[in-house]
Parts: structure tokens; C-alpha cells; sequence
């Protein structure tokens, strides 16, 4: 007679708790196969994906509708069903000026301000964004005494909500804020950062940068690090120097990190409004005025509302970023064409 195996200790307690586990699968089961006899195995495919759809259709795709809807009526109602139609007027009153660069010939002057700060802010703050993390990201790829805490320092900034940013810089900024109280240990005078136009527009730029830095040192990192180490090697035992490999090696096989970032970096620049708002409210003046808090209060903050126009701010702001995107991954692209090529 052959010895019976002796079970595990635990068999029984685990197959008691897997048969509700199965009672379960089986339910699920039963009418998904129901589902891959009537679609193949190919349609079972688009029933998964069928939930991610409906949720973009009824967030992303049905709003977008709705809102290019209001941007063809006038009105202050809220509701589409009190509101007139008045076609692409709303359109014509965003374009209707006889000289674009001057903000003061226009009828919507309010939007060009807007349009001319949120242009600057673009470019200053892209620009310094990438520079930042480019070079954040090359240190902390080097090998560096408490390397992970150095990481978690630029990092850290990432979790905290934009609000929270906002108030920790208008307490630093402030006339009587750690700033100026840190100048006045020196024997400086305090001064209102926050009501220089300049001021404002830097610490706008200057804030924003700090506050999302760590994530694009963090994509920047993770492409740094895919790159081969033997590559260096060989560079370095031809005698080629730190700036030419970087030139001629990290550069290149970071770009579609870099094209990642640098779309990331541009739409999230375009649509700046949660730290500036609370830091300075879009002053002093309209300095720090941009596009989305021009559409939120347009269409929303004042009593002479005009959800129109605001939505139509809104469609035009979209134009502009999918076109940019486009152009940005066409280049990119053709850049890694030209390299394949190579």
C-alpha cells in the first residue's frame, strides 16, 4: 500500500477560502464567455475597453461639445436653454482690434493682456523649467552622498497641492514675510515683493518652476539612467571630452524623454492658474494675469459674466495647444528619422 502524502498544515483553510474566490470567478466568467461567443476574440478587446471610453466620452469629449455650444451663444443665463445664439460673435469680439501688440486697441483688452502675459510666461518659464531639470537631473545622476535623499528633496515639492504652494510663497513673499524678515537681519529695508509688477511676474515664473521641477527631473532621471554606462566608457578611452559626450551621447538618447517633458512642461505652462491665483490673484494690476484665470473669471468670478466668451477663450486656448503639440512631435520625429538615418 502506497503512503498517502501527508497535506500541508493550512490545505484545508486555504481551499475553504478559495471556494467563495470561485463561486465568484464563476459568476464573472460565465457571461464573459457569453460576450467572446457573440464578439470573437478580437471584440473582447473593445469590451474592455468600452468603460475607459464611455468615462472619456462623458468627462472629456461631452463637456468639449457643450463648450463650444456656449462659445456660439451670448448672454450672461447659465443654462444653454436661456441663452441666444449669436454664432462666431463671440469669436469676433476676442479678434476685433486694430493693432494685436497693443492690448489698449482692442475690445476684449483684458484678453489680450492675458494672451501677451501667459506668451512671456510660456516662454520664460518653459525655457527655465527645462534648463533646471535638465541640470538637476545630470547631478543627481551622479554618484553623490545620500544620493536618494537629494532625490526625495527635489521630489517633494510634486505632492503638495497647488494651493498649499501658493500660501507657502505669499507667507515667504509677503511685506511682513520670512523673506523680508530674513533681509531685515541684514539691515534691508522690507519691500513688497508682491506689488512689483516685476516682482510678481518673477515670483509667478520663479514658484511655478519650484513646485513642479521635481517631476520633469524625475522623467529626465529615469532616461539618464537607461542609458548605457558602456557607451561613456568607450567615449572616455577615445579621449572624447565630458561636453562632447554629452553632445554627442546623453543628448541625443535622451530627446524623446526631453520631447516628453518639454510637451508636459508646455501645456501645463499654457494653462497656469492654481499657485498664481492664490499667490498674487492675477495683480498687481494684470501682470500676473493669465489666460485660465481670464476664462474662469470671464465666465464664472464677475457679476457681468459671460460664459460665451469665456468658453470661446477657452476653444481658442485648446487650438493653440494641440497645434503646438503637434508641431512639437512632428519635430521630434523627424529628429529621430534623421537619427535613425545616421
Amino acid at each position: 500500500m502506497k503512503a498517502e502524502t501527508p497535506r500541508p498544515a493550512g490545505s484545508g483553510f486555504g481551499e475553504a477560502i478559495m471556494v467563495p474566490v470561485r463561486l465568484a470567478m464563476g459568476l464573472v466568467d460565465a457571461p464573459l464567455r457569453w460576450v467572446q461567443r457573440r464578439l470573437g476574440i478580437g471584440g473582447m478587446a473593445a469590451f474592455f475597453l468600452l468603460p475607459n471610453m464611455l468615462i472619456f466620452g462623458i468627462f472629456v469629449l461631452l463637456p468639449f461639445f457643450i463648450n463650444f455650444a456656449y462659445s456660439m451663444t451670448g448672454g450672461t443665463a447659465l443654462f444653454l436653454d436661456d441663452r441666444t445664439f449669436v454664432g462666431t460673435d463671440q469669436y469676433a469680439r476676442l479678434f476685433d482690434c486694430s493693432n494685436y501688440i497693443d492690448p489698449n486697441s482692442c475690445t476684449e483688452d483684458t484678453f489680450w493682456t492675458a494672451v501677451g502675459n501667459t506668451a512671456w510666461f510660456v516662454v520664460l518659464q518653459v525655457t527655465l523649467m527645462i534648463l533646471f531639470s535638465l541640470i538637476t537631473a545630470l547631478i543627481l545622476n551622479r554618484e553623490l552622498m545620500a544620493r536618494s535623499f537629494w532625490r526625495a528633496v527635489f521630489f517633494f515639492p510634486v505632492l503638495l497641492s497647488p494651493v498649499v504652494v501658493g500660501l507657502i510663497w505669499k507667507w515667504i513673499l509677503q511685506r511682513q514675510g520670512l523673506l523680508n524678515f530674513a533681509l531685515y537681519g541684514f539691515g534691508f529695508e522690507p519691500y513688497t515683493w508682491l506689488n512689483d509688477r516685476n516682482w510678481a511676474f518673477a515670483a509667478a515664473v520663479g514658484v511655478s518652476i519650484w513646485a513642479h521641477m521635481g517631476f520633469y527631473t524625475l522623467i529626465l532621471l529615469a532616461g539618464l539612467q537607461a542609458i548605457p554606462k558602456d557607451l561613456y566608457e568607450a567615449a572616455e578611452m577615445d579621449g572624447t571630452r565630458p561636453a562632447r559626450a554629452f553632445w554627442r551621447i546623453t543628448l541625443p538618447l535622451l530627446m524623446p524623454n526631453l520631447l516628453v517633458v518639454i510637451v508636459l512642461v508646455l501645456i501645463r505652462a499654457v494653462q497656469i492658474f492654481d499657485e498664481v491665483y492664490v499667490l498674487t490673484g492675477g495683480g498687481p494690476g494684470t501682470s500676473t494675469l493669465y489666460l485660465t484665470q481670464y476664462i474662469y473669471e470671464t465666465g464664472f468670478a464677475t457679476q457681468l459674466r459671460n460664459p460665451g466668451l469665456a468658453a470661446a477663450a477657452s476653444i481658442l486656448m485648446g487650438m493653440v495647444l494641440v497645434v503646438l503639440t503637434l508641431i512639437q512631435l512632428g519635430l521630434g520625429r523627424s529628429s529621430e528619422k534623421k537619427g535613425s538615418r545616421k
